[in-house]
């Protein structure tokens, strides 16, 4: 008789095969014998937050990526900063990240610590509120492999090299991502995040009032989408916390939308609508907005090669008892 093999575990075995060994150490039960109630308070602290603010779903979902693009993903992204060292939360591109996002991982921390006291890193369970946020949007149950460390160390100035902002040229972040080893169709698939979610009109508003000396509107955009737009953010030089979903159709739903809605001229972002015009990424668009399935499987390979990078594992990090600062600096 001849055993078979499961795609999914197929992928998984060529993506170890592939790694260094210090990534290989991590296991689906790592935390089985000392902290068997991990995914119970990760899935109920999880479920109530999404409840009261569907919206830290999106939030925690580019948390994670914003941890994982900048050193690994290891909590460095929670830490905050403190007379010695200024912290990635504080650079620019972060300070819109959401306060649900990093108060659902303080949540489970607190209630972790009270269940297995110095057992579970923060970066672990980041991982793990981001896999349970994406399932509850009606996104793909991907696997998560534990025994992460938290970092020992963080560098605002490694933030803005390593993260795509909304006009970043699609040459760039193509480049940004093959220097961690992402192919573009993995990028394509990563950036079908912004199915959920939303924008602040900050970073989109010069599409629409002042894209260029004879057409202050990007012409790209679908006439009614901008005039919708222009209507909605009239006001966000005043109010900066005004915002647009990614997806107007389906903002709340992990689906595919967000790549139709590019083919309809509703790309909200400059880097996003750069995704359907650039030669290597447009077909991966064709394809995600016409396939669900598609869109679904290669995210989740994707965000699983993404929860992999750049871990820190043994005496490479620590499990902090508080999830905003290293264990040294706490009392």
């Amino acid at each position: 008789m001849v055993a078979t093999v499961s795609p999914s575990t197929l992928f998984l075995i060529l993506l170890f095969l592939s790694i260094p060994f210090s990534e290989s150490n991590l296991t689906i039960d790592y935390y089985k014998n000392s902290c068997p109630q991990l995914e119970n308070i990760i899935r109920e602290t999880v479920t109530s937050k999404y409840i009261s603010v569907p919206a830290a779903a999106a939030g925690t979902l580019r948390l994670f990526f914003h941890d994982c693009m900048v050193g690994g993903c290891d909590a460095s992204v929670l830490i905050s900063s403190n007379a010695f060292n200024k912290a990635e939360r504080d650079a620019d591109i972060n300070l819109a990240l959401p306060g649900d996002a990093f108060d659902v991982i303080v949540r489970a921390k607190t209630a972790l610590e009270l269940s297995c006291p110095g057992i579970v890193s923060c970066a672990d369970i980041l991982a793990l509120a981001t896999r349970n946020f994406v399932s509850m949007a009606g996104g793909p149950v991907y696997t998560v492999m534990l025994g992460r460390k938290d970092s020992l160390e963080w560098n605002i100035s490694s933030v803005e090299a390593n993260i795509p902002r909304a006009n970043t040229t699609m040459d760039e972040i193509i480049r940004m991502f093959e220097s961690k080893n992402f192919t573009v169709g993995e990028m394509v698939a990563l950036s079908g995040a912004h199915t959920i979610g939303f924008s602040h009109c900050k970073e989109f508003a010069y599409r629409l009032f002042g894209y260029s000396r004879s057409t202050p509107t990007d012409p790209s955009y679908h006439p009614k989408f901008s005039a919708a737009l222009k209507k909605l953010c009239a006001n966000y030089k005043n109010d900066s916390d005004m915002a647009a979903f990614n997806d107007p159709m389906t903002p709340s739903k992990f689906d595919n939308m967000f790549y139709q809605n590019l083919k309809r001229g509703m790309g909200l972002l400059e880097s996003d609508n750069g995704l359907l015009r650039h030669p290597r990424t447009s077909h991966f668009v064709d394809l995600y907005a016409f396939n669900q399935t598609a869109f679904s499987n290669d995210f989740a390979r994707a965000i699983e090669k993404l929860s992999l990078s750049g871990i820190k594992t043994g005496n490479q990090g620590e499990v902090r008892r508080k999830c905003n600062a290293l264990n040294t600096f706490q009392t």
